[in-house]
């Protein structure tokens, strides 16, 4: 069996354009390939979410929407690996790790079931043999305290909501590739 295909259109690039922030990490780089502890434990990896810390968000910013996508994932719908909703203005960085969302120094941010069907972080699983794929690490700056959202919300719902509540978005863009 043969995964050559297009390569899918960066999310991000189909939606209403936005100002852009600062988005940092001391685990992943843009366009880098991300080191095997931040890939799905089905892989070899250790399933840890990146370091992220971001800055020269609009004053107006009320939360924060973090999310991870593989666009290249061969399903034709992409693969959403993380989605952290309501993340108060004040934070303004997640250590390594912090996948689960879940916890007092995050003022009730949580997750929602990303495609693996967890409610956390998600490491990279692309399939053996596949190309580089891409994945889209995004802090979404938002008008409202929090998306009227649940944790069984699934990805795409949040995406159209963050859609009406997105004032400027960061993104970094590592990448990950299983060799055959």
């Amino acid at each position: 069996m043969t995964l050559e295909r297009p390569i899918a259109p960066d999310p991000y690039e189909l939606l209403p354009t936005v100002p852009s922030f600062t988005l940092t990490s001391d685990d992943v780089q843009n366009g880098e390939p991300m080191d095997v502890r931040h890939a799905h434990g089905s892989v070899g990896g250790e399933n840890v979410s990146p370091q992220l810390t971001w800055s020269d968000f609009p004053a107006e910013t009320r939360s924060f929407t973090v999310t991870c996508y593989d666009p290249d994932a061969p399903t034709g719908s992409g693969f959403w690996h993380w989605v952290l909703v309501n993340v108060p203005a004040q934070v303004t960085q997640l250590p390594a790790g912090v996948g689960g969302g879940a916890g007092a120094d995050l003022g009730g941010a949580f997750c929602v079931r990303n495609d693996y069907g967890e409610q956390s972080y998600g490491g990279a699983a692309p399939p053996a043999g596949d190309r580089p794929h891409r994945y889209v690490f995004a802090v979404h700056a938002l008008d409202v305290d929090r998306l009227d959202v649940t944790p069984d919300a699934s990805p795409a719902y949040v995406g159209f909501n963050l859609t009406f509540h997105t004032l400027a978005r960061a993104v970094i863009r590592p990448t990950y590739q299983i060799k055959e």
